[in-house]
């Protein structure tokens, strides 16, 4: 009959688009045999990378001023709250500042600990300019603490060639800053080894 002839046109033409690799002989076998496996050939995506969320760059904090404290905030009264927030923190870190507490043990957690909001005092430094400067943290930087003294004045003191004092309930810790340059970030995760003799 007709409508079968046209039947078979449709599918050998149909089965030629659907599947261009296969070959015409290949083809009129299928449909003798009345079985047609139709396979779909898939394109292949290509995966988009995520692209990473940049923070900014160094001189972008610069111009955008983000690590620098207004002139009007530069006051030690403002940032006395913080110094007994920073207490509380090192009493927990050390479970409690107790007389039969081994120096030692405390020094190790002061190396790694947050020194935002702690009282200092250079004690010895190749500057005598700075001997005596008494403040609290404000910012801790790789090279550099920003202290704010009881004169309401902010003082940028290098670590490099001066030694810190830190004293709380009774015990006194010395930071030597030159075997300090690094980020408080970086210093919770480093090792400190024990030095017989620090020299500046």
């Amino acid at each position: 009959p007709q409508d079968s002839e046209k039947a078979k046109t449709f599918v050998q033409a149909f089965l030629k688009r659907s599947m261009p690799k296969m070959k015409d002989e290949a083809i009129q076998e299928m449909i003798t045999r009345k079985a047609v496996v139709l396979e779909h050939y898939h394109k292949k995506k290509t995966k988009q990378k995520r692209k990473k969320t940049k923070g900014f760059t160094a001189k972008q904090r610069r111009e955008l001023r983000l690590f620098e404290i207004e002139p009007e905030q530069q006051r030690y009264a403002l940032f006395l709250p913080l110094h007994e927030l920073w207490k509380q923190y090192i009493r927990d870190l050390c479970h409690g500042l107790k007389p039969d507490t081994q120096p030692h043990m405390i020094q190790g957690k002061l190396l790694k600990a947050d020194l935002h909001g702690a009282i200092v005092t250079v004690t010895k430094s190749k500057c005598p300019s700075y001997v005596g400067i008494t403040g609290i943290i404000l910012q801790e930087f790789k090279h550099v603490f920003k202290i704010i003294t009881k004169e309401d004045k902010l003082k940028v003191v290098p670590k490099l060639n001066n030694v810190f004092s830190l004293e709380l309930d009774g015990f006194i810790s010395y930071i030597y800053g030159s075997k300090f340059l690094l980020r408080a970030s970086e210093r919770s995760a480093k090792k400190f080894k024990l030095k017989g003799t620090i020299d500046l």
